[in-house]
């Protein structure tokens, strides 16, 4: 929104609004692979720490084909409208531009900080 000059309005809200739904399904997506991974390490009866940094990396590469190409689906929706020079496209544009820097970090933060969060709070409760 800096970058481009806009000031925060009704329709920028909106756009973060929407930004924040989709960063939301993504982070409760990846603990639900993350969750089910590790579950069935457990039923193995595999539980240290080995087995827990396994499970996150098998629940995070089965994310990242279907991530990338929702995050795509989104830009490539998005960057026509942001283009545009047509009537309503001043409000349309304020609503494109959050999501469009959102859908660039919010896929960063769900394949990186969620599993390394997750891999903190699961490797306390083993230490327990």
């Amino acid at each position: 929104m800096y970058a481009l000059g806009y000031a925060m309005s009704v329709a920028s809200a909106v756009g973060f609004i929407a930004l924040a739904g989709v960063a939301a399904e993504f982070g409760v997506i990846m603990l639900l692979y993350l969750k089910q991974a590790w579950d069935k390490k457990r039923t193995h009866g595999q539980s240290d720490l080995s087995a827990l940094l396994d499970a996150i990396r098998e629940g995070a590469v089965l994310r990242v084909r279907p991530k990338a190409m929702t995050v795509a689906v989104i830009l490539a929706g998005l960057f026509p409208i942001m283009w545009s020079g047509g009537t309503g496209s001043e409000v349309m544009q304020r609503i494109a531009a959050p999501m469009i820097g959102g859908m660039i970090t919010a896929p960063l933060l769900s394949m990186l900080v969620i599993p390394v969060v997750y891999l903190l709070m699961r490797r306390r409760q083993l230490n327990n």
